[in-house]
């Protein structure tokens, strides 16, 4: 198999598979036969795909064409002939009431394919060309997993994957899990209701899903369908949970004491009205012209949607018209999957540069040989960490599968096992920072490599004003997302302390910027001189440094300069803060650009009240206190409670466990008050905080 882009040695390639084709059919089909049968193996049974979609088509549909030509070869074990999918040994078997049969794909993903489906039908019905366009039911087509959902008397009683059409797996406990899908059906239920539809996951969940993984430097997934797929598949439903998939029902299995509607819309409505899941992307629209106009409007909003779809699919809306053209070879004449380009594709990879992003994190980005993916060309792709790339062991000059889906930036999601021509090393993360050239450093148990030039880099210089600038930190007002956006990309702004030279004129010579605007934004500078030691330290954006460590530090060592100073072990003597918030600040301030920074901040006139000393003698009630708050108080708002509360010396978290002291609790407390009632921790209001602080 070859790639796009290799250029005259696929065209050779090409040839020579035609050449084979052409002069022995019968082998190129038991060839094809033996690597769809491997590939559907990969993908269906064990969810580690070698190949993308597109070349799994293309393969199919050669064997396909062959078949056609040569009748005689066609055989009952072909992938053509059947349902692909195994029984995984440890989940029960189930045979299927009603087969779960696969349709059609047309994949001409132009308008030719819905006019070919359209003229297929009436030719089926025998109608004239002046009868009256076929009116078609239009849905998507999920890219997930097939499950039948077994309801007796409105009870969900069984769950099964599709398997080979005729036999799945019943995965009802996992299917349990999935908030979606009712284990009561709403209304007036049949005595007996198969309703069948795709689990699948959404582009967010699994992105979440993966970077979770990631910072656990464990295996990140492939894509959502075959995540989804294995999650379903699991022994232990907890697993599944975990893993938050979603349902859409598409059509009915077997059904016993319910008069079915006429239509396959109104049935899909049906089903809806019993508190199972349909997508609202569908519509009922008539004629060729009809499906046509409704496949461009789905491709439009491909990349919008907040799940994968490969394809829509028709389906002719007339139950009664659905019987009459019936089936040929376990597909239904009257429905198609009408495919859109794959959102997979193979390619080589040329090389891997580092990309600096707003966070200072450093990314391996690959630089592919053009591929047209997911409704675009891409060139590059994100490696994600060094751990990732190591363990999908991609290096320069492999060919690689390249996923695109939606609007998530391009990734390589594996390789395509291949030898190597040659001895390719394992790439390297770079000890400096390509951009400022500043130490890069990798935090103990994490998988990601940063640089250290956070108020220095360049790549790094637009988070830094907007963090530096940001209410909880200097609270500079008026400086926003896009007055920096111009700032930096104008070059009026290299540095933090270059802020503060920022004049009335300059600002109001910018694109939308008013004078008054201008002169409040000058004043809003001016009053941000004048701060506290632990709103600066917050300010700096230290990693690892939140507001509750910024103030634990300017308490503990009085003055900027002792921070500065401090070794990891002194660091360490400083409440909550350990090995890593330690390293973290030490690195930080032992750049030297980094300290060159803050004593530009000093010299522009930004100051705070210091102390000497690393005591605070002031009474610290709630010292070694952990607190919750809830719900809204008489007077107190969030923020001045907080601020009282560790002022005292106690602590604020975000949950309530059993480490918590206690939870103050105001009017509509929420979800919190019920878990500190659960594990019995103290519940105050606002009167027995004051008494705390007291």
């Amino acid at each position: 198999m070859m790639l796009a882009g290799a250029g005259c040695g696929k065209a050779v390639a090409c040839l020579q598979l035609m050449t084979t084709s052409a002069s022995d059919p019968a082998a190129r089909a038991a060839d094809l036969r033996a690597q769809l049968q491997h590939h559907a193996h990969r993908y269906y049974v064990l969810d580690a795909p070698e190949i993308p979609d597109a070349e799994y088509d293309r393969l199919f549909q050669e064997l396909q064409a062959i078949e056609a030509a040569h009748p005689e070869l066609l055989t009952a074990d072909s992938p053509t002939q059947r349902v692909l999918g195994k029984v995984l040994p440890g989940l029960v078997p189930v045979r299927h009431a009603v087969p779960m049969l696969s349709i059609r794909t047309e994949t001409d993903t132009t308008a030719a394919g819905a006019e070919a489906f359209d003229a297929r039908v009436r030719r089926e019905l025998g109608l004239e060309a002046d009868a009256p366009p076929v009116e078609y039911c239009a849905e998507l087509k999920f890219d997930g997993l097939a499950i039948n959902l077994r309801y007796e008397r409105g009870v969900l009683v069984q769950a099964t994957t599709r398997g080979d059409g005729e036999t799945g797996e019943d995965v009802t406990q996992n299917i349990r899990t999935i908030g979606q899908i009712p284990l009561r059906l709403f209304g007036e239920a049949p005595e007996l209701i198969e309703i069948r539809g795709e689990v699948y996951m959404r582009r967010d969940d699994f992105e979440r899903l993966n970077e979770r993984q990631r910072e656990k430097g464990e295996k990140s997934f492939i894509n959502p369908r075959n995540t989804a797929a294995g999650a379903v598949r699991q022994l232990d439903p907890a697993q599944v949970a975990a893993k938050k998939l979603s349902f859409f029902a598409y059509g009915l299995g077997d059904v016993q004491g319910w008069f079915q509607p006429a239509t396959h819309s109104a049935t899909l409505d049906a089903i809806a009205a019993f508190g199972v899941p349909v997508n609202g992307e569908r519509a009922v629209v008539q004629g060729a012209e009809g499906l046509a106009a409704y496949h461009r409007r789905i491709a439009a909003r491909r990349d919008a949607l907040p799940f994968d779809i490969d394809g829509v699919v028709y389906k002719v809306n007339d139950i009664a018209l659905q019987k009459q053209l019936g089936f040929v070879t376990r597909e239904p004449r009257w429905a198609v999957a009408h495919k859109y380009p794959a959102q997979e594709q193979m390619t080589r990879l040329n090389d891997i540069e580092i990309q600096v992003g707003r966070t200072g994190k450093l990314t391996p980005v690959a630089k592919l040989e053009p591929v047209f993916v997911g409704g675009t060309t891409v060139s590059n792709a994100t490696l994600h960490n060094l751990f990732e790339l190591r363990r999908k062991k991609v290096r320069v000059g492999d060919t690689v599968i390249v996923r695109r889906a939606g609007d998530v930036i391009p990734e390589v999601v594996g390789v395509v096992p291949t030898a190597r021509p040659r001895y390719v090393a394992n790439f390297r993360m770079p000890r400096r920072c390509p951009v400022c050239g500043s130490a890069v450093v990798r935090e103990r148990g994490g998988v990601d490599h940063r640089c250290t030039g956070g108020l220095f880099c360049a790549a790094q210089r637009k988070q830094a004003l907007l963090h530096f600038a940001g209410r909880r930190a200097m609270d500079i007002e008026g400086l926003g997302d896009k007055l920096v956006d111009q700032l930096v990309d104008g070059g009026l702004i290299r540095t933090l302390p270059e802020l503060y030279k920022l004049g009335v004129a300059k600002l109001a010579a910018l694109d939308r910027m008013a004078e008054k605007s201008a002169a409040n934004l000058v004043a809003a500078l001016e009053q941000s001189k004048h701060t506290t030691l632990a709103r600066f330290l917050y300010a700096l954006g230290i990693r690892q440094v939140g507001e509750a460590t910024a103030k634990d530090l300017a308490k503990h060592f009085g003055s900027l300069d002792r921070v500065m100073d401090a070794s990891v072990e002194q660091l360490l003597e400083v409440p909550d803060v350990g090995p890593i918030v330690a390293t973290s600040i030490r690195t930080f301030f032992e750049q030297p650009h980094n300290r060159e920074v803050v004593e530009q901040l000093r010299a522009a006139g930004v100051r705070w009240d210091e102390h000497d000393g690393t005591a605070d003698t002031a009474p610290r009630p709630l010292a070694g206190k952990t607190l919750v708050l809830t719900g809204t108080l008489p007077s107190l708002g969030r923020e001045e409670a907080k601020a009282l509360i560790e002022a005292a010396g106690g602590k604020v978290a975000g949950s309530v466990s059993k480490k918590t002291h206690y939870v103050i609790a105001g009017e509509e407390a929420g979800s919190k008050l019920d878990k500190a009632r659960e594990l019995g921790v103290p519940v105050l209001d606002e009167d027995g905080l004051r008494a705390l602080l007291a």
